[in-house]
């Protein structure tokens, strides 16, 4: 299918390899790590033992509180120490590529770069061992990928989130809410699980429901994609024209507060995400 040329513009056009780049990125990428069960993670529970399982390098997502000092300072990088029984470490992932995400002023597109913050969360459960699965939701609805765990897994979801924002673009302008995408993860997620949705501030707007259920026995973070001009707004008023009538209007930055306020009372943790 031959698309526009403004669909596979730079910033427009979601690229697969740059997704799959970003886990070269990673602190300690390549370097081997001790084995343990692919999606599961050492885990301290309340009236268990002290054994010590492993000193690893530290990966972004681990307990800071389990840092060992004295392999940190003798290795000059972070290590941390694992303790106890298995748990099952399993990171969900849901990209907002609804019409009101295809939008940018800068570099890229908001939906590029909430794809390009989801995938490095991806990478970073990868080299945890732990698994990462996906949802999409879409202004037709919501796609999803269960979790599993490896580098061919986190391919198929850069590839499947590159291919899923092309037919975005190409599609219509229809409204949607997140509410069917929320409603996936209950299955997808088990409790415990880290759920990371990357959307727009208010993008919940509809689904406040399905986000404060999804967010109860689950660690669910909001990444607000942030657009440049919702953080630092011109000085300046902008002419604006809708339905041949033409104002002058002054742009307001973006009130994270109020947003993160909001999704704290839902049980989730919200931060504002600017490149």
């Amino acid at each position: 299918m031959v698309r526009p040329a403004w669909q596979v513009a730079k910033g427009i056009r979601l690229d697969a390899d740059e997704l799959l780049a970003l886990r070269e990125a990673l602190p300690g990428s390549g370097k081997a790590e001790a084995a343990r069960r692919s999606g599961a993670i050492p885990s301290r529970q309340q009236g268990s033992g002290m054994d010590l399982r492993e000193i690893r390098a530290y990966v972004p997502g681990d307990d800071p509180r389990r840092l060992d000092p004295a392999a940190t300072a003798r290795t000059g990088r972070p290590h941390v120490r694992a303790l106890n029984e298995d748990r099952d470490d399993v990171t969900l992932l849901i990209a907002d590529f609804r019409p009101a995400m295809l939008w940018g002023t800068a570099d890229a597109m908001r939906s590029v770069r909430a794809a390009q913050h989801l995938a490095l969360m991806g990478w970073q459960a990868v080299q945890r061992r732990g698994t990462v699965g996906l949802v999409i939701a879409e202004a037709s609805g919501a796609r999803s990928v269960a979790a599993a765990a490896g580098d061919a897994q986190m391919a198929t979801l850069c590839r499947m989130l590159a291919h899923r924002h092309a037919e975005a673009l190409a599609a219509g302008q229809a409204v949607a809410s997140l509410a069917e995408a929320l409603a996936l993860p209950h299955r997808l997620a088990p409790p415990g699980a880290r759920v990371t949705l990357a959307t727009l501030p208010g993008g919940w707007a509809g689904a406040e429901d399905q986000l404060a259920r999804l967010a109860r026995g689950r660690r669910l973070d909001v990444a607000l994609i942030l657009d440049p001009v919702e953080v630092a707004p011109p000085a300046f008023a902008l002419p604006v024209e809708h339905g041949g009538l033409q104002r002058l209007a002054r742009l307001r930055g973006a009130r994270l507060s109020d947003h993160t306020d909001r999704l704290r009372e839902l049980g989730a943790a919200g931060r504002g995400i600017t490149s």
